[in-house]
C-alpha cells in the first residue's frame, strides 16, 4: 500500500466532508421543496454542479480525494462545465435539462468507478467510491430513461441521489479522518 498517498488522503479528508455535506444539504433542501418550479432548480442544480466542480478541481490540486488528480480534474470539469450550461441557458426544457443531468451523471459515475478501480491496491474501502459510481450510473440512466415523470419526481430523484452521495462521500471521509488520527505523519 502507498502510505504516503493514504496520508495525503487523510490530511485532506476535510474538502472530501465538505463535498459530501453540500451534497446533503442540497438533497434535504430539493426534498423539502419539492414544487420547486423548474427555474429554480435549474439554478440549484447549475449552482451545485459549480461548486461541486470547484471542490473537486480543488482536491485534484491538493490531493484530496482518493482518484488520481487527472481522474478527479476531468470530474471537476465535467461538473463546472454542467453548471455553466445550466446556468448561461435557464430557459432549457425539462426534457433536455433531464438528459443533460443525467448524462452528467453517467460520465461522472463512470470516472469514479475507473478512479477507485485505478487505487485498488492503494487504497482501502474503495468500494465506497465504486459505490459512489454506480449510484451516479445508475441515476444518470434513471433520468434519461424515464424524463417524462413529471417535476416533483425529478426533484425526488435529484434529492436522492445527493444525499446518498453526499453520505458515502462523508463516510469516506470521516474514514480518511480517522486514519489521519491514528497514522500520524512521521516526523
Amino acid at each position: 500500500m502507498n502510505t504516503s498517498l493514504l496520508h495525503l488522503l487523510s490530511r485532506n479528508w476535510g474538502w472530501l466532508f465538505l463535498r459530501g455535506i453540500l451534497s446533503l444539504i442540497f438533497g434535504v433542501l430539493a426534498f423539502t421543496w419539492p414544487l420547486l418550479t423548474l427555474n429554480v432548480l435549474v439554478l440549484l442544480y447549475g449552482a451545485y454542479a459549480l461548486v461541486d466542480g470547484v471542490f473537486a478541481l480543488v482536491g485534484a490540486i491538493t490531493g484530496g480525494s482518493t482518484q488520481p488528480r487527472w481522474w478527479l480534474a476531468l470530474i471537476g470539469m465535467v461538473s463546472l462545465a454542467a453548471g455553466v450550461a445550466v446556468l448561461l441557458w435557464p430557459g432549457l426544457t425539462a426534457l433536455a435539462l433531464l438528459v443533460f443531468i443525467g448524462a452528467t451523471a453517467v460520465v461522472r459515475g463512470l470516472f469514479e468507478i475507473t478512479g477507485a478501480l485505478a487505487l485498488r491496491k492503494e487504497i482501502t474501502n474503495e468500494w465506497l467510491l465504486i459505490l459512489s459510481g454506480l449510484a451516479s450510473i445508475a441515476f444518470g440512466i434513471l433520468v434519461i430513461l424515464f424524463p417524462g415523470g413529471g417535476a416533483i419526481a425529478m426533484v425526488w430523484m435529484i434529492a436522492a441521489y445527493s444525499v446518498v452521495l453526499g453520505i458515502i462521500f462523508s463516510v469516506f471521509a470521516l474514514r480518511l479522518r480517522k486514519h489521519g488520527h491514528s497514522h500520524p505523519l512521521p516526523a
